[in-house]
């Protein structure tokens, strides 16, 4: 059982409620937000230090590479040794990471210090959450997990409007720069009102209090090594060729540690930070999938579409970073009734539906050239990709959720909401190479129209196949989770996340 040291019970109306949900909304609107709005500096930043495509898709993938192979495992260290302080931990590390970004005087410095922006985002993220669940006397935590939700959504859909603005009045650097002050802000609140909380039996690996999951740090180094190699294989192939030895060492160091992590996490049944038992349903399996094709499909498509709108189309950073807020509004307006109408007819229609919708969004973006207008040209296509994904996001959180057992409920969250970076980061790797993109050919109006429409079809063919897999083989959840707690939220402006 999980106990609070000491037994908090903060209520919503309380000073120190409003200040740690403050704490919670603001560290998490800026991991989100530096998931979202580097997509739109790709352009200035890879101009400014003459990168590459492989240069922008680590700048892109080393972020999301450390988050998707450390979220658990960060959750685990707040479980042992304090949400509040590694909370804390991981505000500092993501803001001095984000200041090295701002002051990169290359791309290597750049890419290492993303690297270093995940790991400290790998820390707050599941803190942000874990705190409010902990801190908050019980009939109130529903309604702070809610507002959190809401919130965070809404912060980061301002994050690309404020940051195309920065980037043209300014420079990219600023948008890292932006997180010093956001930053401030959480360590005060977090000082002042968010009490310190663990797992009582964190610590325990004998007798009958044992905790379900370990600290696996195996597991975590393991996974992350997985998709390092299989990620460095496909951004490198265009460069180097599929049959040299740095590609075909990096592949293999992947998938041998895809192995050897499988095998280690399954040795350790439940008490792993990734109990393999939870695969024994079929549904949270499926789900799984589904979430890797369907964020594949999303990241794939902002990655390219924030160049495109700017380098060939010739939109300002600004235009270019509100060209997508109509999606983020219908997130935010239509996830709450898109979970009511998946309670009431199960999931499958939904996300059968949704990505069919999503797809036709991309299809109608391909269209989209030089003089193109936005009312026009743009919006339609970006309307029903929003739509699409809002039919599908609140579904897909409820029904992990309600896929597990609930003592498993937190790792199954976490778990979900790292296979949609996986699937983020694969997509970005993998794209390029599938269209031919590589080199400075990001700056080339043919070459990259080329590739855009192409990217926009892969993702089209994603979205669509993840609309077969729901059709097929999603059914209803033999129990419904409740819609306050997301497993992932999405963020706006590559989109939601």
């Amino acid at each position: 059982m999980t106990t609070a040291v000491p037994s908090p019970a903060l209520r919503m109306g309380t000073a120190a409620g409003r200040g740690t949900l403050l704490a919670a909304v603001l560290a998490s609107g800026m991991v989100f937000l530096d998931s979202t709005v580097v997509n739109v500096a790709l352009p200035k930043l890879g101009q400014d230090l003459g990168a590459d495509v492989a240069d922008l898709q680590w700048t892109v993938n080393g972020y999301l590479l450390m988050l998707a192979a450390f979220v658990l495992l960060g959750g685990a260290l707040g479980d042992r040794f304090g949400r509040r302080r590694v909370f804390l931990i991981g505000v500092v590390w993501f803001t001095l990471a984000s200041v090295l970004c701002g002051l990169s005087q290359g791309t290597g410095w750049l890419i290492g210090a993303r690297f270093l922006q995940g790991a400290g985002g790998a820390l707050l993220t599941p803190g942000s959450l874990s705190v409010l669940q902990a801190s908050f006397h019980p009939d109130d935590r529903g309604k702070a997990i809610g507002a959190w939700a809401g919130l965070s959504g809404v912060s980061t859909a301002l994050g690309p409007f404020l940051g195309g603005w920065l980037i043209d009045a300014l420079s990219w650097r600023w948008i890292f720069f932006l997180n010093v002050p956001i930053a401030v802000l959480v360590v005060l609140a977090t000082a002042r009102w968010v009490p310190e909380s663990r797992d009582e039996n964190a610590s325990r690996t004998h007798g009958p209090g044992r905790t379900r999951r370990r600290f696996d740090v195996a597991g975590a180094l393991l996974g992350a090594l997985a998709l390092a190699g299989v990620t460095y294989a496909l951004i490198d192939a265009p460069a180097r060729g599929f049959a040299s030895a740095s590609v075909l060492i990096a592949a293999l160091v992947g998938v041998l540690a895809a192995v050897a992590f499988v095998l280690v996490e399954r040795r350790r049944g439940d008490t792993a930070m990734l109990p393999t038992g939870l695969f024994g349903s079929r549904l949270f399996s499926v789900l799984n999938i589904f979430t890797v094709v369907v964020y594949a499909a999303l990241n794939g498509f902002t990655f390219f579409f924030a160049v495109y709108l700017q380098n060939v189309v010739e939109w300002s950073a600004f235009r270019t970073g509100i060209a997508l807020l109509p999606m983020t509004v219908l997130l935010l307006v239509g996830s709450a009734r898109a979970g009511a109408l998946s309670a009431r007819i199960g999931p499958r229609l939904p996300l059968a539906v949704g990505p069919v919708v999503a797809a036709v969004g991309l299809l109608l973006l391909r269209g989209v050239g030089p003089g193109a207008s936005y009312w026009t040209d743009v919006l339609p296509g970006v309307l029903l990709f929003g739509l699409g994904l809002t039919l599908v996001v609140a579904p897909l959180t409820a029904s992990v959720l309600a896929a597990v057992e609930d003592r498993f409920s937190g790792v199954a969250s976490g778990f979900n909401n790292a296979a949609s970076r996986a699937g983020g980061l694969l997509a970005v790797a993998a794209l390029p190479l599938l269209v031919g993109l590589s080199g400075g050919g990001y700056e080339q109006k043919t070459e990259l129209t080329d590739a855009f429409r192409g990217a926009l079809a892969w993702c089209a063919g994603l979205l669509l196949a993840g609309a077969v897999l729901a059709l097929v083989l999603v059914h209803r959840p033999p129990r419904a989770a409740p819609p306050s707690q997301p497993c992932h939220s999405m963020p706006a402006a590559t989109p939601p996340r």
